[in-house]
C-alpha cells in the first residue's frame, strides 16, 4: 500500500493515516519518504487488513516499508534516491529497506524483466525519466508497465448470477469516469461474490483492449479501491 512517511507518521495517498506502532518507525528519518508498506506479491488484501487497523497489532512485523523517493529532497531523482541510500546505510532500518532500481537499457531488457516480475507473481513494472522532479500524483516521468491494462470504475448494480451462481452475485454494473457503463462479471471468488462490492464503491479491473465505443474488453475484477471515497 502506497504511504508516505512524514517525518512522524505514515499517511496514505489521500492523507489517512497509517497507526504503525512505535517499534515499526523507531528507525526511521525526520525527512519524508515516499514508498510502500509491503508484505508480498499477490498480498495486497493481507497487507490492508493489517496496516488499517488501530490498535497496532504485532502483525505489522511482517510489514516492510519499501522506499523509492525522497519527496522534499532538492535535486533531481538520482540525488534523491542517493541520499536514501546514504541515510539507511549509516542508520539502518530494522524495518524499511531502499527499492533496488536499475537503468533500463533498452526495449529487450525491459521486456525481460517484465516477464521475470510477471513470473514471480508481479504486476508489473514502473519506468522512472532520468533526472526527472517529484511529482505529487499521476506524472509522465514515471509510467506503469504491465502485460494487461487496469482501470478503476464506481459499482452502480449488482446483477444477480445463473447457474452455479445462482443466489449470488453474477456481475456487477460498474461506470467510468466519462459515463460509459458495462459489466464486470469475471475475477471474482466465491466469497466476493457472496459478498459483493458495495453500490458506490470503486473497484479497479483488468481489461485487455477498448472497443471502438471505449468499453473496455475482457475486464476483469481485480480489487476493491480501499483508497478511494465515492462522490455520491
Amino acid at each position: 500500500m502506497r504511504a508516505v512517511w512524514t517525518g512522524r507518521q505514515f499517511l496514505s495517498r489521500q492523507g489517512n493515516l497509517y497507526r504503525a506502532p512505535a517499534w515499526f518507525t523507531a528507525d526511521l528519518p525526520q525527512f519524508p519518504l515516499d514508498g510502500e508498506l509491503w508484505l508480498d506479491r499477490q498480498a495486497f488484501q493481507r497487507t490492508v487488513s493489517i496496516v488499517r487497523r488501530h490498535d497496532e497489532p504485532e502483525a505489522w512485523q511482517s510489514i516492510r516499508y519499501v522506499v523509492f523517493d525522497a519527496p522534499t529532497t532538492e535535486g533531481p531523482f538520482e540525488s534523491r534516491l542517493q541520499r536514501c541510500h546514504e541515510h539507511f546505510a549509516q542508520y539502518p532500518a530494522l524495518y524499511a529497506e531502499v527499492l533496488a532500481q536499475e537503468p533500463c537499457r533498452g526495449v529487450a531488457h525491459l521486456q525481460a524483466e517484465l516477464d521475470r516480475v510477471i513470473q514471480l507473481g508481479g504486476e508489473g513494472l514502473m519506468l522512472r525519466q532520468p533526472a526527472s522532479p517529484y511529482v505529487v500524483g499521476r506524472s509522465a516521468t514515471l509510467l506503469k508497465v504491465k502485460r494487461f491494462h487496469d482501470a478503476e470504475a464506481r459499482v452502480i448494480a449488482h446483477q444477480p448470477g445463473t447457474g452455479r451462481h445462482r443466489g449470488r452475485l453474477g456481475a456487477v454494473r460498474v461506470e467510468l469516469p466519462n459515463g460509459i457503463q458495462f459489466s464486470v462479471g469475471s475475477g471474482f471468488t466465491d466469497r466476493q461474490r457472496e459478498q459483493p462490492p458495495a453500490i458506490g464503491s470503486y473497484i479497479t479491473f483488468r481489461y485487455q483492449e477498448l472497443s471502438d465505443r471505449g468499453v473496455p474488453r475482457f475486464p476483469t475484477f481485480v480489487r476493491v479501491r480501499t483508497d478511494v471515497v465515492s462522490a455520491s
